[in-house]
């Protein structure tokens, strides 16, 4: 996906479990609705890791790692995806140190 695609961040606090909830719009203007499991640092830029919520078209435990870009609202987060596999590869090396007690990692 060579084209950048903005997202918007919508919160959803509908209950406890919904807490890291959130709904992002896809290219489609889609609500796809992810879990948000980490926020990734790396060479001065701020990546998310969310695992969809509905698998329908990802693998079975497959996350999506997207970059995090300001906007000119504050009110707004934008997300674009990742076309550098070697940065994917290294962020989501991070998020698997970080959580590696918590998650059981399928190479």
């Amino acid at each position: 996906m060579s084209e950048d695609v903005n997202k918007e961040l919508e919160n959803v606090n509908e209950g406890e479990e919904l807490d890291n909830i959130v709904v992002l719009n896809d290219e489609d203007g889609n609500e796809v609705e992810f879990e948000f499991l980490d926020l990734i640092e790396y060479e001065g830029e701020e990546y998310v890791v969310l695992l969809p919520v509905e698998e329908e078209t990802e693998e079975p435990g497959e996350v999506v790692i997207l970059k995090l870009e300001d906007t000119e609202s504050e009110e707004e987060e934008s997300y674009v995806s990742v076309d550098d596999e070697k940065v994917l590869n290294k962020v989501f090396e991070i998020f698997k140190e970080k959580f590696e007690d918590e998650f059981n990692f399928v190479d």
